[in-house]
Order: C-alpha cells, then structure tokens, then sequence
C-alpha cells in the first residue's frame, strides 16, 4: 500500500441540534485521488473543515503520515505549514491584482524591506509553467477564465504546502473542456505523490479521475471503496441508504398533454439587448417545462435575467397571461413570476438570515413594507414548507448558512413556491447539490407543471434536461439557434446543436413550431 499523508480515527462533531460526524474514519494515501461523496449534510466539508483547521472537533485524532502522534490543527494556515491546502469552489483570489501578485498574497519575496517584483514574477512563472499553464504573470488575474483561476489556485495552494490538495467542488462551473485541463493537472499532481481529495456531486466525474471513494451519510462513515469494485448505482444505494435509480426516477410530461390552444402564461416578442443577448421568442404555457441548453455564457441566463426584469432588456416586450408587464423584479413578483437564480451563495440566500425569514421573503416583499406578515403566519409557511420540500434543519431559525448546499436550494425553491407563482424560473437549480436532492427537484418541477405552472429550466446536464423537460430551445452565443421538442430531444442532437451542426439546426427549425405558436 502507498504511505499514508492523513489519518483520521473516530472524528465526532455536533452542531447545535446536528450530529454532524459520527465517530468517522478517513485515510488519505500518497499519490492518490480520494473521493469524498455523501448527499448534502452527509458530513463532507465539515470533515475538511476539521482536517484544515477551520473547525474545532469534539474527539478522535488526526495522524499526519506515519508519526504516532496525533497533531490538532488550529487553523487553516497551521494546516497549510503541515501541508494541507483547500481550493474552494469560488476561487478566492482577487481578480483585480496580478497573477504574481496572488500566488504571493501575504508571502511576497523581499529585498530591502520593498517587495521585490522581479523575483516574484520570475517564482511565479516557475509555479505556473510546472503545472502546465501558459499565462502571462503580471496579468490581472481577472483577465482569465474562471478554469485558468481555479489552475493559478491550485498551483498558490501547492506551492505553499506541497502534500495534500482538498478540491471542494472544483468542476461546477466549467465546461467539457476545461474540467478536461484541469483533470489532466489533477493526475500529473498524483503522479508527483500528492495526495488530492476531491468532493463533488458528478458521479461520472468521480470514475474519470479518482482511485478511491469514501462514502458518508448522515454524518457517519458508510465505507472506503476502490474505484475499480463500486459500481455506480451500488455508489449511489451507498450514499441514498437504498437502492435507487436516479435515471428512472423522473418522468417527464408528454406534449400531448398540455393544451397548446391555450394563451401562453409568458410570451416574449424580441426581448434583448443592443449589445449582448440577441433578440428572442418566448411562449411558455400552463403545464409545460421548457428547457435552455447550451454551453456556459451561451446566454441561457441572460435569457432568464431578461426575462424576470433582473436586467432591463433594451428591446421588445413581455406578457403575462396576455397583459404586458414593465421589466423590473418586483413588477414580475406581482404578475406571479418567480426565479431561483444560478448562484444561491450570492443572489439567492440571505445568509445571515434563519430558514423562517429566508422563505417568506419574497411573499414579504409582495406584500410590502406596511403590510407586515405576523411571526406566527410566518412560522407556518415555513414549516409548511420544510416539511413539503424535507428541509434538514435544527429548526426554522437556524441560519440558512449552516444548511447544506441542497438544503439551501430547497429553501430558496420555498421561498418562491410561497408566493403560489403560475411561472417558474429555475436557473441551475442542482448545480453543486446531492444525487438524492437533485432527483427530489427534478421531479418536483415535473409535478409542478402537472399542477398548471409553467416553468423554465436551465441545466448544465443534458441528461437532467431530457429527464425533465418536454421543449428544448438550444442557445449559442447569445443566440437561439434552434428548438428539439419531445420524440427529438437526444444528446445527439443538442450536441449537434451547441456544436453548431448547420444539417442539425435546419432539420429543427423545419420540425419546430412557428414564432407566433412556440418559440423559445
């Protein structure tokens, strides 16, 4: 077996009214790619919070190689001088200083007491050319794509502490491609003996890259697996706690059964901008699930943003239920629109709020500033909710941000569903979150739309759209270029799409509906 860089024995942490670990094991090899997979609240990052220092564990010992002595690190800067770094899925670099600059944040090499430049740019051109990267280092970090800046961290995170790399979601927010370099990088890191630690919820992703797999469910330590013995869906039975079929789970509604005589719930006519996202149809009716797909920044959020009045679209008009409406967020709250945003950590929680007060918000801001919702009101919407969406919380006043990344997707879908919409926006609504939750969502938006909500669905996974909606509209820089519904929607086909299969995106528009009956 390779040397063991991390230990931990009978790890036990509460939270108040949590069990967040349960006298949990994890060993970490040299030289290995170690998958830490659980559903949200499984325990995952609290376990990295413990290893690095950023939280306090209440028993069991952490061994770092093979000394017999345990070591307690206090803080994630004492985990970095035992070389145990994290790179998070926001990059937390600063996009306004240098590539230099942020590879040497708070490190810088002096000569004189004055920071000496030429040294660092010289250091940091070494740093950047040993894991494969090509970038100039006096750039603004900012200048690079979000791909590049995760690479300049994990080359910062490695440089300072050269033994063991905690990747927390590292993937959620690239592309093919780009998740395709920093895979490349991750194995020339294990080769080099690193020991890397990798969390995410891509379970196809986990197969590609990783040697071993530990599984945590509830706080406590289901099993360490090698990759090649753990088939998938016994990964998933592991995680879930039951056998489970995640592609067999949602069912999506045919188009014969929504009733396409009927006035659209939401109908855009050239809706856009100048510069920017170009002008676009929408009609969406009572019943159905539409879909954009496309590649990041081919302007299937813009389209969203557009559309709920989160930006102000410069050109063409929107209708509710037939009657035009002005482009602002509240203008759309009171027209019975609703909109889960993409990034719930910025734009969707409040996060010094409790799960109470995060879920009424929207129905508050409906009724308005003097129209105040009574605390005992509140608490039964709340709890209405929690109970319907199964929330994992202590209780309603607990902090949204000590829930789990799928918990506080499910608060902000409370949050809206509050407010009875009859249109719904979900914007990357399991991006990041459990295998379990994700199917949860999924077929909830199904079952929506089988209760007479119109909603649009935006996903970075083809498969999690096919699953769920029964209308593809395919986007490509910022544009609409074509539209799959029903029986043509495959993952060939929007493949073909997005790639910009000229055949493709003429056999579509031929099948299509015209503009004025379905555009999306």
């Amino acid at each position: 077996m390779a040397e063991p860089l991390i230990r931990m024995r009978g790890i036990t942490k509460h939270f108040p009214g949590v069990h967040a670990l349960d006298n949990v094991d994890f060993t970490l090899a040299a030289g290995e790619v170690h998958a830490l997979m659980g559903e949200n609240g499984a325990g995952k990052s609290t376990l990295v919070k413990v290893l690095t220092g950023a939280e306090a564990f209440e028993s069991g010992e952490v061994y770092l190689g093979q000394s017999p002595t345990p070591i307690v690190n206090r803080s994630p800067q004492e985990a970095q001088s035992r070389g145990i770094s994290t790179v998070y899925q926001e990059v937390n670099l600063c996009p306004n200083l240098s590539v230099a600059e942020n590879l040497f944040a708070g490190r810088q090499p002096r000569r004189a007491g004055f920071v000496n430049w030429g040294e660092m740019n010289r250091r940091a051109r070494a740093i950047t050319e040993s894991i494969g990267l090509d970038v100039d280092v006096q750039r603004p970090l900012g200048g690079y794509s979000i791909a590049m800046q995760q690479m300049i961290a994990i080359g910062r995170a490695i440089d300072i502490s050269a033994r063991v790399l905690i990747l927390d979601e590292p993937t959620s927010s690239l592309n093919e491609q780009e998740v395709a370099k920093l895979f490349a990088l991750v194995r020339s890191l294990r080769d080099r003996g690193l020991g890397i630690i990798f969390i995410t919820h891509f379970l196809e992703q986990v197969y590609e890259v990783c040697d071993t797999i530990t599984v945590l469910r509830n706080g406590r330590l289901v099993g360490q697996y090698a990759i090649a013995t753990m088939p998938r869906k016994d990964l998933v039975a592991a995680m879930l706690g039951r056998a489970f079929d995640d592609l067999a789970a949602v069912q999506r509604r045919s188009e014969e059964a929504i009733d396409q005589a009927s006035q659209p719930v939401i109908a855009a006519a050239g809706l856009g901008f100048r510069h920017g996202l170009s002008p676009f149809d929408l009609e969406i009716r009572a019943g159905e699930v539409v879909g954009l797909a496309g590649l990041l920044g081919s302007g299937r959020t813009e389209i969203a943003r557009a559309v709920y009045g989160a930006d102000d679209p410069e050109l063409g008009t929107l209708a509710v239920k037939g009657h035009k409406i002005g482009h602002s967020p509240l203008d759309s709250m009171r027209a019975g629109m609703a909109f889960c945003p993409e990034s719930r950590k910025d734009e969707g929680c409040v996060q010094d709020l409790s799960v109470r007060e995060n879920i009424v918000l929207a129905e508050q801001s409906k009724r308005g500033t003097f129209h105040l919702i009574p605390r005992a009101e509140q608490e039964k919407i709340a709890r209405a909710y929690v109970d319907l969406l199964q929330i994992k919380t202590a209780n309603l006043e607990t902090p949204i941000k000590q829930l789990s990344g799928g918990n506080q997707q499910k608060v902000i879908l409370a949050r809206w569903l509050a407010t009875n919409p009859d249109f719904l926006i979900l914007d990357e609504p399991t991006r990041g979150i459990d295998v379990g939750t994700k199917t949860e969502i999924q077929k909830l938006c199904v079952q929506l739309a089988e209760d007479g909500m119109a909603v649009l669905f935006i996903s970075s996974e083809i498969d999690e759209m096919l699953r769920t909606c029964n209308r593809l509209g395919i986007m490509r820089d910022l544009k609409k270029v074509g539209e799959l519904v029903g029986d043509e929607m495959s993952s060939a086909a929007i493949m073909s799409m997005i790639a910009g299969d000229e055949a493709g995106e003429h056999r579509s528009s031929e099948s299509a509906p015209t503009a004025k009956e379905s555009d999306v």
